[in-house]
């Protein structure tokens, strides 16, 4: 054999190797299930939901909420009453 027909050869067998490769690659088909509860489960099993994990509750460590607002609130209150309203 010739250095090009085992290069020609060689590239073939690759090129056979990487298309089977996206053949057994592929998912079930969910599409062709005619019942819709077996259709969906199918999709469940194919593509699960990632788990989210919740921060554990922390009991007790609440502070007492404390309004940002009172603070600016008692000034405005406080400047308007020095105001003379028709006097």
């Amino acid at each position: 054999m010739k250095k090009e027909d085992r290069m020609k050869m060689a590239f073939a067998v690759l090129a056979l190797c990487v298309c089977t490769q996206g053949s057994l690659a592929a998912g079930p088909d969910c599409r062709a299930i005619d019942s819709t509860s077996g259709r969906l489960a199918s999709y469940d099993a194919a593509y699960p939901r990632p788990k989210i994990e919740k921060p554990a509750a922390v009991e007790g460590d609440r502070t007492a909420y404390e309004d940002p607002f009172l603070a600016e609130d008692a000034r405005t209150r406080s400047k308007l009453k020095n105001i003379c309203r028709g006097c």
